[in-house]
């Protein structure tokens, strides 16, 4: 953590855990060499837009589904000393959704298990942040 006043700048993003009701979640196998591997799909909030927003935004543009009935299920943090950064990303989840499944150029958009998840390469504190988003459910 940063001493009072080290932060000079705050980053807002979201993620979005789907899930299908039959133990599947919609995960996202992650490219991009800054956070490889699995992942929840999310991404930056932009400036005219509210938080709930930008979720169906980010989800919309990385797995072509319409996501509805969002629920706020968390907060995750994390710094970037070197960059006086500090990310924050408010985590959301649904059952309720519609579309096509489609991947992104951040990476191929898959429906897993618990246990299938398990056995893939997975991005830094993803383990913590699935317990969090799936906490109640």
């Amino acid at each position: 953590m940063f001493a009072m006043g080290e932060i000079s700048k705050t980053i807002l993003t979201n993620m979005c855990m789907l899930y299908d009701g039959e133990g599947h979640y919609l995960v996202q196998k992650r490219l991009k060499q800054d956070w490889p591997g699995l992942n929840f799909p999310g991404g930056h909030v932009e400036r005219d837009e509210s938080l709930e927003e930008s979720v169906v935004r980010e989800m919309k543009e990385e797995t072509g589904l319409d996501v509805k009935d969002l629920e706020q299920c968390g907060v995750y943090e994390w710094n970037v000393p070197q960059e006086n950064l500090r990310h924050l990303a408010i985590l959301y989840r649904s059952c309720h959704y519609e579309g096509k499944l489609v991947s992104s150029g951040e990476g191929p958009m898959l429906w897993l298990d618990e246990k299938e998840i398990a056995k893939e390469a997975q991005s830094v504190d993803f383990d913590k942040l699935f317990a969090l988003m799936k906490r109640g459910i």
